[in-house]
């Protein structure tokens, strides 16, 4: 398992990916000053809100390449002929791609932080609420990679499929940037119950994409 993990890590940074999510990231928010105009105490109000949305929309790019290649080339076929369950193959390689898309998304979110002008304590509160809402970002991003492995047009799926989930991470994660703890909690809450569901789904689609 743990040179799955490995395996997912080199891939996310050698492939390029996270460059591409982290480039995305970035453009998302350096772009939505223009839509607003230039209010720097407008831009610092929502600026919280506005990284949580970029951050979703950026973890929806690696998706594709996250299962589809690997089913292809029989790559799970040789973890199944050495006894490895697809679900803690899926669990690995959850861990891998967090590891692999959260940390440089967490140092790309301090410059988009200082782009919209955000004070310290706002960013250590959007900072806290990605630490613990991308592991839930991750887990979606597999479990939804299982399911359109292999489908014509998986890119757009991925999309149709993935949003209308994460939609209470990004309610919560926005809602913790008010400072109370009652949507921390509630984003830990969902977050942990994705991460615990998202291998059984990703294991059994993957079975079913290999049969």
């Amino acid at each position: 398992m743990i040179a799955i993990i490995a395996r997912e890590v080199r891939r996310g940074y050698a492939g390029g990916g996270t460059t591409l999510v982290v480039v995305f990231f970035l453009l998302v928010t350096v772009l939505f000053p223009f839509a607003v105009g230039p209010d720097g105490a407008l831009l610092a109000r929502i600026g919280g809100g506005v990284i949580w949305a970029a951050a979703l929309l950026a973890a929806l790019l690696p998706v594709e390449r996250l299962i589809g290649p690997d089913l292809e080339q029989g790559v799970f076929d040789q973890f199944a002929v050495r006894g490895l369950s697809m679900a803690g193959v899926a669990a690995a390689k959850l861990a891998g791609h967090w590891l692999g898309f959260a940390p440089p998304l967490m140092l790309a979110a301090v410059i988009a932080a200082g782009l919209l002008g955000l004070p310290g304590e706002l960013l250590l509160r959007v900072e806290i609420g990605l630490l613990i809402g991308t592991p839930g970002l991750a887990a979606l991003g597999i479990a939804t990679g299982a399911l359109v492995a292999g489908l014509r047009g998986a890119g757009a799926l991925a999309g149709l499929v993935m949003l209308p989930l994460a939609v209470p991470l990004l309610i919560f994660g926005a809602g913790s940037l008010e400072g109370g703890t009652g949507a921390l909690k509630l984003l830990a809450a969902v977050s942990l119950l994705l991460v615990a569901g998202a291998p059984l789904v990703a294991g059994a689609a993957i079975r079913m994409g290999r049969s």
